[in-house]
């Protein structure tokens, strides 16, 4: 249970790994087509939450796109804690992969999905604001906390137009950003006022909370949404949002050619 209220349900458990692992194979413009589930579970869980866990990873499959995949097996195992892994496979569908490390200067850097929302939910989810009281506009950036949705229908749109570059955005924009200008040996520059229109959506639980939520859009992961870059030739592209532009220089991340003070999370930092 989090500190506002909710209790995470098996369903959310499911739908998360499941969300998670597709967008993976998203992002190098593959199509998913299974998915291979592994659990560690304490003797004493309920057999209604491994069923609950079961129908998110489903839902999650059907509700997002993924009509190609699905569940083939995994592994079951007893442990002190619950342990949730899985392992996505998938077909390109006649085209390469698209990598990290093939972004040109010139190129336009691109988004699918939200940015951010997951990372306010987390902070509703942390606060002191009971669940209940939340309004219905709080409450949907919690759902994209604990059931993000992965645009997965724009890894192969992408792909298919030529994208030099793709990864999912899991540890932040400027996180994930950073790995790919190091990938490619260029300079990423996000466009400050594209960054304020994705964080419009965020002004009401920023208000709430005392926060900026443009911080949220530039450090927040976990809608797993979709970063790519493409030649300008290709724009518009559909279902993305053009948010800054490749240049040639040293490989790092800038906001109006500005270091941003927020970076994301680093999984292995003290």
């Amino acid at each position: 249970q989090w500190a506002n209220g909710y209790r995470t349900t098996g369903f959310d458990v499911g739908w998360k790994a499941a969300a998670q692992n597709l967008s993976d194979i998203n992002a190098m413009g593959g199509r998913a087509t299974s998915l291979a589930v592994s659990l560690t579970l304490p003797g004493s869980t309920e057999v209604v939450w491994v069923e609950d866990l079961a129908e998110g990873l489903t839902s999650a499959i059907g509700e997002l796109g993924a009509e190609t995949c699905r569940v083939v097996g995994g592994d079951l195992g007893r442990g002190t804690e619950i342990s949730v892994t899985a392992a996505v496979t998938g077909s390109l569908d006649g085209h390469s992969a698209v990598l990290r490390s093939g972004a040109q200067p010139g190129d336009v850097v691109v988004l699918a999905g939200t940015a951010g929302c997951a990372a306010a939910g987390l902070a509703l989810l942390e606060s002191g604001h009971d669940y209940g009281s939340l309004d219905e506009e709080l409450r949907a950036l919690i759902a994209l906390q604990c059931r993000p949705r992965p645009p997965l229908h724009a890894g192969p749109i992408a792909a298919a137009r030529g994208a030099t570059a793709m990864l999912d955005v899991s540890d932040g924009l400027v996180r994930d950003a950073q790995r790919l200008a190091h990938a490619s040996s260029v300079r990423i520059d996000f466009n400050p006022a594209a960054l304020t229109l994705l964080a419009e959506p965020l002004g009401a639980a920023g208000s709430l909370l005392g926060a900026d939520p443009v911080g949220w859009v530039l450090s927040g992961g976990e809608d797993h949404g979709l970063l790519a870059t493409v030649n300008p030739n290709v724009m518009p592209l559909a279902g993305f949002t053009a948010v800054g532009s490749v240049e040639a220089g040293p490989a790092e991340v800038t906001v109006g050619s500005q270091s941003p003070a927020n970076v994301g999370w680093d999984h292995f930092a003290d």
